[in-house]
Formats: C-alpha cells, sequence, structure tokens
C-alpha cells in the first residue's frame, strides 16, 4: 500500500507542474495534496511546523507571482495604474477561458484596449501590453522555481 501512496504523491508533483501550462489544474492545490497524502498515510510523525509555515509563505508567493509579475512589468514598460490592473485581472479572468492561451492572450488584449481607451499611442499600448507577456513569461519561472524550492524542501525534509 506504501507504494500507491508514493504514486500518488508523485502524481500530485508532477500535476503542479502540469498545472503551469494547463492552468484548470490547481497547481499549488496538488502539492498540498501530495503533502497531506505523506503526512495522513505515510508518516506517523509531524513533519514540523517549521516546514508547514514555510510552505504557506511559499504558497501565498506562489499564487501572487503571476498578479505581481504582471503588473510589475506593465508599469515598467510605460502602463498605467489601470493596465496594470487590468494585467491582473485579465491573469485571473485569462486563467479560464481558452486554457493554456487566456491566460497569455486575456491580459495582453486587456491592457491594450485600457491603454487605448485612456487615449496612449498604439505604439505605447503594444509596448504596456508586450510588458503584461513579459510579466507573465516571469511569473510563471517564479512560478516553476518555487514549486521546485516547496517539493525539494519536502524531500529533504522527510
Amino acid at each position: 500500500m506504501e507504494m500507491v501512496w508514493w504514486a500518488l504523491i508523485i502524481v500530485c508533483f508532477v500535476l503542479a507542474f502540469v498545472g503551469i501550462i494547463f492552468p484548470i489544474i490547481p497547481s499549488v492545490l496538488v502539492i498540498w495534496i501530495g503533502f497531506f497524502i505523506y503526512q495522513f498515510a505515510l508518516s506517523a510523525e509531524n513533519i514540523g511546523w517549521i516546514f508547514w509555515i514555510a510552505m504557506v509563505v511559499l504558497t501565498l508567493l506562489l499564487i501572487f507571482s503571476d498578479i505581481i509579475a504582471n503588473s510589475y512589468f506593465v508599469k515598467k514598460f510605460g502602463g498605467s495604474k489601470t493596465g496594470e490592473r487590468m494585467a491582473a485581472i485579465g491573469v485571473i479572468v485569462g486563467s479560464f477561458i481558452i486554457p493554456p492561451f487566456g491566460i497569455i492572450i486575456v491580459p495582453f488584449v486587456l491592457v491594450v484596449v485600457t491603454e487605448m481607451i485612456q487615449k496612449k499611442t498604439s505604439q505605447e499600448a503594444l509596448k504596456a501590453a508586450l510588458g503584461s507577456l513579459i510579466g507573465f513569461l516571469s511569473g510563471t519561472f517564479a512560478k516553476i522555481i518555487i514549486q521546485l524550492i516547496m517539493i525539494i524542501w519536502f524531500f529533504i525534509v522527510i
């Protein structure tokens, strides 16, 4: 039975990375399911409160990495405050619209439209939207790194 539990844990960790490409899979949730399977099905002892606190902090960072990165790069590329907000909303909405491409397309389009409404030139609007794309890519990179840290830390602790 122990092999089945370990197989489920590994499947959870693999699904977490699949969730980066297909946002319909909640990456952070499946990582936590893997942790809980170990804690409640395989281990007689608690993993440790430091581990759990660190995982909560990393989880919050993981959840907000897309939103933070998108907003930062839209601003850096000349986008307005409203453009930053629309990029953040676009990441959330885009997760549910035509996955996995919606998470790229929706923020890009929302930023272009928002900046054009605010009387920016098409070149300025596209530049701000490019910031949204770069933000998405950097947020994705951050999510991969954070998930790797969480999983590696798990294996170190156990």
